[in-house]
């Protein structure tokens, strides 16, 4: 038999049955399993519009590998864990051969993929792709980052730039599209190889701690103009629907400006404020800290981000210190004078956050033996993921000027924004420590800005402390850096070499 079958889907739910209509509407013919029978019928109902596309369920792993063409192209849409192995124990079961491939689309730690690939090697070739965009991302174009054997790349290439997420070559925005009856986007692909296996997974993760990074500024941002402005909620979204327009628009930004001005349909108050204040996470932003942590890069706007929905599950604490630990009463100020300072604020902790996700790449690179292409990724981004800003075309920009850019606020036109608005930002910050409002990200960014400023720092001390209780040895600014030394501090013998 002839097989004809160019892709499979195994996970029909939100994100597998999504990127299987999306693939066949690109022209591509889709065999898809799911062990839930309901979901197939569901997936097939949903595609029987699409009249020029190809698309068909099956009931078994067997009947599956039977109807594909070689080398057979197998995308994994499940959970990610203990059952991606299982999945692909299943298929070797029913048949898979070393030459065909498996992608693994879901949100499975780096490691984990680089574990995978090493376990599979000889019986089929494993490949990850990261996918960022959620539901709407999948069906109409995510931003996708693949990892793996580069020449597998090279079959998947086409399948994958398809369906992913399109920007408009010459202004850098996303080409739109929500509905099945609008026409297909044409663009730039945000889909491109970020290297060897783990590395696209890695790339994700630290999207999605700056994707931390970016929720809570706004977040930060948001209070201020509630608490301390005074203003409502309907009022704060017409400024962000605003801010959408210039040099802050995102979808963050939007979709933030879209929530402020919904209106709960029980109470009649705005939605936001009925929704309780405790934010959830699925591991990735801790991923990144972790990560940070481990290569000692100083994410800290990121880490601050992750510790910030820590804090705010901690609710019925908090009731309890609102009523127990005291703090300034606060006053309110006059909006007309705050509006710009904020968004000025919100600009430079954004410029550092994403510095502090480019660095953790930096040093991951490095660490792995990677190399990755900042532009690529800056471009990849630009488009159907949760932090597509216009922003990150200054960003493609940057890197593009100066490929081995130290760090993203160097680059002259964030040095330069970051001097324009550095007042405001930190008129902002004042503000909201005088009046008692906590800013753990901003804080973090600001912070993060000055220690980069500082070409002499405190640590002096701090290793002085450490070779007076413990030996740890110093250099010396006067010195070759290679050589270290150890001053007696308890029996006066003076300074002396440190022996290697």
């Amino acid at each position: 038999m002839n097989n004809k079958i160019d892709i499979a889907v195994i996970g029909l739910g939100v994100m597998g049955a999504n990127m299987a209509l999306n693939l066949s509407e690109r022209g591509f013919s889709i065999v898809a399993f799911d062990t839930n029978e309901a979901r197939r019928r569901d997936t097939v109902k949903r595609h029987q519009p699409l009249a020029a596309a190809k698309l068909q369920t099956v009931a078994s792993l067997s009947e599956l590998i039977e109807q594909l063409a070689r080398p057979r192209r197998i995308i994994l849409s499940v959970p990610a864990g203990a059952i991606v192995d299982i999945v692909c124990q299943d298929l070797l079961s029913a048949g898979l051969q070393p030459d065909d491939i498996v992608i693994d689309t879901g949100n499975s730690e780096w490691r984990d993929s680089i574990d995978r690939a090493e376990t599979y090697k000889g019986k089929f070739n494993f490949f990850t792709c990261a996918i960022s965009g959620g539901e709407i991302g999948a069906r109409f174009g995510a931003s996708l980052m693949p990892s793996g054997d580069k020449t597998v790349w090279q079959q998947l290439k086409p399948m994958w730039q398809a369906i992913s997420a399109k920007v408009d070559p010459v202004t850098g925005t996303e080409v739109s599209r929500s509905q099945v009856d609008q026409p297909l986007p044409e663009g730039a692909p945000c889909a491109e190889y970020i290297g060897p296996i783990g590395s696209g997974h890695f790339v994700k993760m630290v999207h999605n701690g700056i994707e931390y990074a970016d929720m809570q500024m706004i977040a930060e941002i948001v209070q201020f103009m509630r608490q301390i402005l005074t203003m409502s909620a309907s009022e704060v979204g017409a400024v962000f629907s605003l801010w959408n327009k210039g040099k802050l628009q995102s979808y963050l930004v939007e979709i933030t400006a879209d929530i402020l001005q919904a209106i709960d349909p029980k109470s009649g108050q705005p939605l936001v404020d009925v929704i309780m204040d405790q934010a959830g996470q699925k591991g990735t932003g801790n991923w990144t800290a972790r990560e940070a942590l481990a290569l000692g890069v100083p994410a800290t706007a990121i880490t601050a981000s992750v510790f910030a929905r820590c804090l705010s599950t901690q609710k019925a604490i908090r009731q309890i210190g609102a009523t127990q630990l005291t703090g300034p009463a606060i006053s309110t100020e006059d909006k007309t004078l705050w509006i710009d300072k904020l968004a000025d604020a919100l600009y430079c902790s954004k410029i550092c956050s994403y510095a502090q996700g480019f660095e953790l790449m930096s040093a991951a690179e490095k660490e792995h033996n990677w190399t990755l292409d900042y532009v690529s990724i800056a471009n990849i981004w630009r488009g159907g993921c949760v932090i597509r800003a216009h922003f990150l075309d200054d960003i493609s920009k940057a890197y593009q000027a100066e490929p081995e850019l130290l760090n993203l606020m160097l680059a002259e036109r964030f040095t330069d924004g970051l001097a324009k608005s550095q007042l405001s930002w930190r008129e902002v910050l004042t503000t909201a420590i005088m009046q008692g409002m906590p800013m753990p990200a901003i804080s973090a960014a600001m912070s993060y800005y000055d220690c980069y400023r500082e070409a002499d720092s405190s640590a002096s001390l701090i290793q002085a402390m450490r070779d007076y209780f413990g030996s740890h040895t110093y250099q010396r600014k006067d010195q070759d850096s290679k050589q270290s030394f150890h001053y007696d501090w308890h029996f006066g013998g003076g300074e002396q070499k440190a022996e290697h």
